[in-house]
């Protein structure tokens, strides 16, 4: 499965390694549409939000995940608790190119309290705080 990666599961971020150690980079790409991502929460997390055509497109990573490691990405990724959940998206490499079809870890704007930024094209931010020091 195709998973667009644009916060703290990237490569060299907090939860990269709890939720991605068996899966295949395959290399940076960008939202074929704009979404609105913002750090947001007492925790400093990045939140993109379903609003397709707000926001800037966004830079990430795309990742081929084992079927069996969905989760512990929707653990890490707080789904199941209201306003977190999975959807699809597309995506293209960076500086054009095919298109794919990828799954994306996205919140509702109740996660926005407090909001520590305006939109962002990448997340770069290193002042997330994780689940295990919270």
């Amino acid at each position: 499965m195709k998973v667009f990666i644009y916060g703290t599961l990237k490569r060299g971020f907090a939860l990269h390694d709890k939720g991605l150690g068996n899966s295949e980079y395959i290399g940076d790409v960008v939202t074929v549409e704009p979404y609105p991502l913002l750090i947001a929460a007492p925790f400093y997390g990045p939140m993109m939000l379903e609003q397709p055509g707000t926001g800037l497109q966004v830079t990430g990573e795309l990742f081929e995940v084992p079927e069996d490691d969905l989760p512990v990405l929707d653990k890490l990724e707080d789904v199941g608790e209201e306003g977190s959940f999975r959807a699809m998206l597309k995506v293209q490499a960076s500086g054009g190119g095919l298109v794919h079809d990828a799954l994306v870890f996205l919140k509702d704007e109740n996660w926005l309290d407090p909001i520590h930024s305006g939109f962002l094209s990448a997340y770069n931010d290193r002042r997330f705080i994780p689940p295990w020091n919270r």
